[in-house]
């Protein structure tokens, strides 16, 4: 569980994860989809993401540069568990949601 945790222990890498789960995106997409993350956590988080094996970086050679993201095999694992939260936080939280 440690390990677990130590992975997805941060407030974001989650929401990225759950944010990836049916697209490729690229940096500024990310950072359009994600409300209040700084441009410096989404760069932190998504290469901790990546030195963990859970999103992969692809570089096309284009001028300009393109960069997508998307889950490898052991992030889209994680879906299921990330769907999981976002069903546990509307069936508990809908309420201040709608307040």
């Amino acid at each position: 569980m440690q390990r677990s945790m130590g992975i997805l222990g941060t407030r974001w890498k989650p929401i990225i994860i759950y944010t990836l789960r049916d697209r490729k995106a690229r940096f500024g997409q990310l950072d359009a989809l994600i409300e209040n993350i700084s441009r410096k956590v989404l760069t932190s988080s998504l290469k901790e993401l990546e030195e963990d094996g859970i999103i992969l970086r692809e570089v096309f050679k284009e001028l300009p540069p393109r960069v997508e993201y998307t889950l490898t095999e052991k992030g889209k694992a994680l879906i299921p568990i990330m769907c999981q939260l976002a069903k546990w936080n509307e069936e508990y939280y809908a309420e201040e949601i709608a307040l």
